[in-house]
Parts: structure tokens; C-alpha cells; sequence
């Protein structure tokens, strides 16, 4: 049965989608953004076992599996405290689980009268495509299920063909553009962005692009340098899709990005500005810079 690493699941979120959603998320990324938030997520766990002694509850043992090491994560007794984190030199987290598609439809239904959707995220869902459409294709079947919309976040990178694989089933994408020059783009995250913005645009023509997220960092992203390009790009999507200015702070991040400045009101107010002068609509505002 096709299954996926879930590294976590909320139950209620209001702000991975429209309406109130369980949100997936899932182990892996093909990026390494410098900034980060859930670095944790990025690597897919080695089984090494360095953490196993470093956790005060003893939720972390090392077995065997298939005569190979195998990391096992109670998750009952766990006090999310992250010090496993800390201890592996990949800082990834070994507190994921496997979830076959029916394992997911049973949690879905548990909690099937408090959600409007389900969102998949990451890292990077894509990256585990098979399982999403195994997923959202059982949703869309199922004729208590089929009302939920199903709902992709993604940093892009998935080809045009993965998302024709996928379309059938999906309701709307939330794409991060992280910068617009591709030399920025590739400093930040390691990869260049010319599928990320093939992506948006394709979504946006067979009416899938719910909403395009730019993170302004100041004095690191690029949005300002290039606003004319920026902003006759965003003009050409669908009108729909929402154009999302996030914030950065430092929560979660790690390495140098913990010397960036963070993103105050007047930052994104400011950018805000120059985007509607150049005729950019939809866009959507931070309630809260913490």
C-alpha cells in the first residue's frame, strides 16, 4: 500500500488554506533554504541511533528492522522537548511516522465535522507525489469525504508533469516564491527557480493557484530590486490568487539566517505599497509581526 513519512499532523489549522484543515506534514525537501523554519524536516532520518541516548524519556529505542537499524519513536510518551535534534548531525528528526492512505482516511474521519479540507505540506509534499494522489483521489471517491477540498503547499519545484498527475484531484496550490533573480534564489535555497515560476503560472491557467507567498526578508530577498518584473508577472495570474506577504522571524531557524534582520511592519507595508502602485491586487497582509 503506498504510504508516506509524516513528520507531523495537525488536526485544526486556519491558516494552511481556506477554512479550518488538517494539515500533513510530510519528511523531506529538495531545498536547503538558508532560512529555513522547519529545518528539522529537510533530511529523511539515517537510523544511526545518535539521538536514542540523549532523550530524557526514553521515547527514542534502536532496533532492528530487515537486519538494519531502525530508529522506533514512541510517541505516547515523547514531550516534544527536541533534544534529538540537537544530537543529530543531520538535525533531522527521527519523531515521524508512516501513514498508508487508509491510516490517513481514518484520521480524516475522526475528525470529518471540525475541517473544511486537507492541506499537504512539508518540507516538500511533492516529493512523496504518489502518496497525494493516492490520497486526494481516495478523498475525492468517497462520498463523505468528496465535500473536503484537498490542497497542496509546496515550494514550486514539481514538474508541469506531476502536476498534470495531480490535477484531477486537487482544489488549489499555495506556492513560496522565495526570490526573483535565480542567482538570489539559488543562493537561498540551493535551486534555481525557473520551475517555481513555470509552476505558479500553470496553476494560475487551469485555475489551481490559490495563492502565491512572498517572504520578505530585508536586505536579503529581492523583491524591491526587481518590483517592475516582480509585479508584471504576479498581474498575469488568474485574479483569484491571493498574493500573501510573509514576515520573517526567526523562529525555528537556524545558522546564519539567526543574524538576518527581522521583518517589521513597515517592511511589508512598504512593499506592500509598491506592488499596488504597479497594479497588483489580492494581496494579503500579516495580522501579527512576532
Amino acid at each position: 500500500m503506498i504510504s508516506a513519512t509524516v513528520s507531523k499532523i495537525l488536526n485544526y489549522s486556519c491558516v494552511d488554506g481556506p477554512g479550518n484543515r488538517m494539515v500533513l506534514f510530510l519528511q523531506g525537501c529538495n531545498y536547503r533554504c538558508k532560512n529555513c523554519h522547519n529545518p528539522q524536516t529537510i533530511d529523511m532520518c539515517n537510523q544511526c541511533g545518535d539521538c536514542v541516548p540523549s532523550c530524557p524519556t526514553q521515547s527514542l529505542q534502536l532496533t532492528t528492522q530487515n537486519n538494519k537499524p531502525f530508529v522506533v519513536w514512541n510517541m505516547s510518551t515523547c514531550t516534544e522537548c527536541d533534544t534529538c535534534l540537537t544530537a543529530c548531525n543531520k538535525q533531522s528528526t527521527p519523531k515521524t511516522q508512516q501513514l498508508t492512505v487508509a491510516d490517513t482516511l481514518a484520521l480524516i474521519k475522526d475528525n470529518l465535522f471540525f475541517i473544511n479540507g486537507i492541506t499537504v505540506t512539508g518540507g516538500e509534499a511533492t516529493l512523496q507525489l504518489p502518496y497525494i494522489i493516492a490520497l486526494f483521489k481516495a478523498i475525492k471517491s468517497d462520498s463523505t469525504l468528496q465535500h473536503l477540498s484537498c490542497m497542496i503547499d509546496s515550494n514550486g519545484s514539481l514538474s508541469i508533469t506531476g502536476w498534470q498527475s495531480v490535477l484531477p484531484y486537487l482544489d488549489g496550490a499555495m506556492i513560496d516564491l522565495k526570490a526573483w533573480n535565480n542567482t538570489t534564489h539559488r543562493w537561498l535555497t540551493g535551486r534555481d527557480n525557473n520551475r517555481v515560476l513555470a509552476s505558479i503560472k500553470w496553476l494560475s491557467q487551469h485555475q489551481k493557484l490559490y495563492e502565491v507567498r512572498l517572504l520578505q526578508i530585508p536586505e536579503i530577498t529581492d523583491y524591491e530590486q526587481y518590483i517592475d518584473d516582480v509585479a508584471a508577472y504576479l498581474i498575469t495570474l488568474n485574479e483569484s490568487a491571493r498574493i500573501k506577504l510573509n514576515a520573517f522571524q526567526h523562529h525555528g531557524v537556524t545558522g546564519e539566517s539567526l543574524n538576518w534582520a527581522t521583518c517589521k511592519k513597515d517592511d511589508i507595508e512598504a512593499l506592500a505599497a509598491l506592488l499596488t502602485e504597479r497594479g497588483v491586487t489580492n494581496l494579503v497582509l500579516p495580522s501579527v509581526y512576532v
